[in-house]
């Protein structure tokens, strides 16, 4: 039986839709933060060739790429897996009020991300665990919110699961390498005001590979974009499907797993994870949930030949 054959069910709420699908029993709402076009493809990919753009390019337009301004669409979106027993938020966006003067398209956002949240049907105290595929600015943001001039964590109530090889990384205190030169430029900040105070709040937990988030959602290390990144699986019944955070940030990178995108800090460890995920996901017909995709914001991949093929509308329309 294909894995996550839920259909899509969108549902009204206030006037907007909220998106949800069910991984078996596992009800998944998706809160969008923002959306918007982002960078052109030349720009975004490292490797890029014309000729394999080109190619493909209609299968994009119009929910990832828009020809008029010759840039990719993107969004900022979180996911509460509800399993009835605990509600799972997996990444938090860019978050509110944060200073991004290397990437000011997520600087000092003032979004209703939590009012979408509510929409769907959770308080941040209903939330129990979250989730960060990565230390990266737009995948912490809401881990805290500025309360009386501090930032506090925004989820009181939950523990949060974090890379311990991000930690080792991106921690200014911590005695490492360090990270590159784009990532030290567009996440400058981060660490301070949407992870520090989530250590010192003690409500941080550091994952490493085959942690076990809840019974049937396994992290597994798929180091690259970060060291750290991971890809969460989730099995339920004959239901299957993984959160790619930023594995790949455009079905593009289906079609040429070896682009990777300009954040990512190993190159080739990233083209690695990339195809090693993507073969994972054909084998075991998986969902597959990336973090800034458009269209139905979650895609299948397909075998073809030595490589692969995105199924770019795999939920029924509910």
């Amino acid at each position: 039986m294909p894995a996550a054959t839920g259909a899509k069910a969108d549902q009204e709420t206030g006037g907007e839709v909220v998106d949800s699908f069910r991984i078996g029993d596992i009800r998944v709402s998706r809160i969008e933060e923002w959306q918007g076009t982002f960078a052109p493809p030349d720009y975004l990919f490292q490797g890029f060739e014309v000729a394999a753009w080109q190619c493909h390019e209609e299968q994009f337009v119009p929910e990832f790429f828009d020809p008029a301004s010759g840039k990719l669409f993107a969004f900022l979106q979180s996911w509460v897996l509800d399993t009835g027993r605990r509600r799972i938020l997996f990444d938090t966006g860019a978050g509110n009020d944060k200073d991004r003067p290397n990437l000011p398209v997520f600087g000092n956002l003032q979004t209703d991300f939590l009012q979408r949240l509510a929409r769907a049907g959770y308080q941040p105290g209903d939330i129990d665990v979250v989730v960060c595929s990565h230390i990266h600015v737009d995948h912490v943001g809401w881990n805290t919110r500025l309360i009386d001039g501090v930032w506090q964590p925004t989820f009181r109530n939950a523990r949060y699961v974090l890379p311990a090889a991000d930690r080792d990384y991106w921690d200014p205190r911590m005695t490492t390498a360090g990270p590159g030169t784009i990532g030290t430029a567009v996440n400058a900040g981060m660490f301070e005001d949407s992870v520090r105070p989530i250590i010192e709040a003690g409500r941080a937990e550091w994952a490493y590979d085959g942690f076990e988030v809840a019974p049937g959602i396994v992290l597994h290390a798929r180091p690259g974009h970060t060291p750290g990144s991971m890809v969460m699986e989730v099995s339920d019944g004959d239901d299957l499907a993984l959160f790619v955070g930023d594995i790949m940030h455009h079905p593009a990178q289906i079609f040429r797993p070896d682009w990777n995108s300009i954040f990512c800090e190993d190159a080739e460890m990233a083209r690695q994870s990339r195809r090693q995920v993507l073969e994972d996901a054909a084998v075991r017909e998986a969902l597959v949930v990336p973090a800034h995709f458009g269209g139905q914001h979650v895609v299948r991949v397909m075998r073809e030949g030595a490589g692969f093929r995105p199924v770019l509308r795999p939920l029924a329309d509910g």
